[in-house]
């Protein structure tokens, strides 16, 4: 029979292994929390002890892995599109009051929200100033972001 320590070391290897495959630190916690409870079982701990140790460790790692994934996010830097302050041309109003417009560039056409003047024409050259979703943010000025 396989010491209860064993398993839990194949079964956090097994995690650590696949974990350098996905990059994302869950499941190295997952894993380390795997080894917590082979330690705990090393030193004769009951089954629910162990479960109760490697879950209190996962717990614990699972929520310092997320905030250090949340605090990342806010200090990064936004993503620059390419698209940015290139030219596209009015091909019709969707909605006025509400700013949407329909807009040809790179061979098709785009939802946009108009920002700004809204005395914009069909066939009027607009520029891209941003995104949101898919849909394309355009204005007169061709000031990039």
């Amino acid at each position: 029979m396989i010491a209860d320590y064993l398993l839990w070391l194949v079964a956090g290897l097994i995690l650590i292994i696949v974990e350098v495959m996905s990059g994302s630190f869950y499941l190295l916690v997952l894993g380390l929390a795997a080894f917590a409870g082979a330690l705990a079982s090393f030193f004769a701990a009951g089954a629910i002890l162990q479960v109760l140790f490697a879950g209190l460790v996962a717990v614990v790692g699972l929520v310092a892995v997320n905030r250090w994934h949340v605090t990342r996010r806010e200090h990064a830097e936004p993503d620059r599109s390419l698209d940015l302050g290139q030219m596209v041309t009015l091909e019709s109003w969707v909605d006025k009051s509400a700013r949407l417009v329909r807009v040809k560039y790179r061979g098709t056409s785009w939802n946009a929200h108009l920002i700004g003047d809204t005395t914009v024409q069909v066939n009027d050259v607009l520029y891209i100033c941003g995104n949101q979703g898919s849909d394309l943010q355009v204005s007169r000025s061709s000031n990039k972001s």
